[in-house]
């Protein structure tokens, strides 16, 4: 398996909407990056919305010279993309790296609108969303918990029909629970819940990945999967119910597997995704394995979003240190998705 190894840029009809992010995050400078690395890395056109002086302020942080060409219309991002970066919009604020504010907030949660609804509309082929501070767009009217369900809302899905999958060049993972505290985890866990999300799964690596029958690991939740029970009943009454009835569907599912040597090179090449428990044992090991080049997709949507798999990271915004890894990755996975789906 090597979901983030490069090729041939596919030859989109669409650019790629990307929205800015925290302006005082390293969202825009690698952004700017990307652009700068636009051959090299074999990317696709894309446009940014909104944040001009932005993106040219974190260039030069850099040393990157970012000629910005403004577009009125997604449409003129190809031919521009080579001699510019395309900036579709004059929304713009002041912004200091690493000090985020409300006027910044409001100029990302405008280019995560409008880049979502860009992509929804037809007019562009992806969406790629940069890192947001979440509790500074609370307070300018942002009521999701996250961006993976302001785009299912946006989608007009429920919540739980938008699968967060992070994705690198060694390992795919989903978390079954996302944001909840661990203490909670074994009464939310639910046959429901694992058939559904798995399901969900399987549809888009075909659809999205060109994997016609994607093989899934499941995970246990406690130590050696409960050992039948001596350690948690989780795993041998709901998880391996669940793996049995979606195993009955035709679907290629094997587990519950203990996390514990899931996660080891040769373990890894027996499947193609692992679906995780909880937030952490999906995490920790594409973190610890692809962090610089790890990819958040939504998986179940009817467009395809990614987003590099990290955050603002305001500690060190500004200072030249943000790798560009995970942007450029999460830019060349939303070029190869939308053209599978083509």
């Amino acid at each position: 398996m090597n979901p983030g190894k490069a090729g041939a840029a596919p030859q989109a009809d669409l650019p790629l909407a990307v929205s800015l992010g925290d302006p005082a995050g390293i969202a825009p400078e690698v952004i700017a990056e990307s652009w700068a690395r636009r051959e090299e890395s074999a990317l696709p056109p894309f446009v940014v919305v909104g944040g001009a002086d932005v993106l040219q302020s974190a260039a030069r942080t850099r040393g990157i010279s970012l000629p910005i060409i403004r577009i009125g219309d997604p449409a003129e991002a190809a031919d521009a993309f080579a001699a510019g970066l395309p900036v579709l919009g004059e929304e713009d604020c002041g912004a200091s790296p690493g000090q985020p504010t409300l006027d910044g907030a409001r100029l990302a949660l405008h280019s995560l609108t409008r880049a979502t609804e860009l992509t929804l509309s037809g007019r562009a082929g992806a969406v790629v969303t940069g890192p947001i501070a979440k509790s500074r767009l609370a307070m300018v009217g942002f009521s999701q918990p996250g961006q993976t369900e302001f785009l299912a809302d946006a989608s007009g899905l429920p919540h739980d029909a938008a699968v967060m999958m992070l994705a690198g060049p060694s390992l795919r993972t989903v978390p079954l629970t996302v944001h909840e505290a661990l203490a909670e985890v074994p009464r939310l866990i639910t046959r429901q819940l694992i058939e559904g999300k798995a399901r969900i799964v399987a549809r888009a690596l075909s659809r999205d990945f060109g994997l016609p029958n994607p093989r899934i690991a499941i995970t246990g939740l406690n130590p050696h999967a409960g050992e039948d029970g001596r350690m948690g009943t989780e795993d041998r009454d709901i998880i391996l119910p669940a793996i049995q009835a979606l195993a009955a569907e035709g679907l290629d599912v094997t587990g519950p597997h203990p996390a514990d040597a899931l996660f080891t090179p040769h373990a890894r090449a027996a499947y193609d995704v692992a679906l995780c428990m909880y937030h952490d044992q999906a995490l920790v090991p594409i973190k610890t394995l692809d962090f610089d080049q790890g990819v958040n997709v939504t998986l179940g949507l009817p467009i395809v979003r990614t987003s590099p798999d990290h955050g603002t990271a305001f500690g060190i915004a500004g200072k030249g240190l943000a790798n560009a890894g995970a942007m450029i990755a999460a830019l060349r996975m939303a070029g190869e998705c939308a053209a599978r789906r083509r």
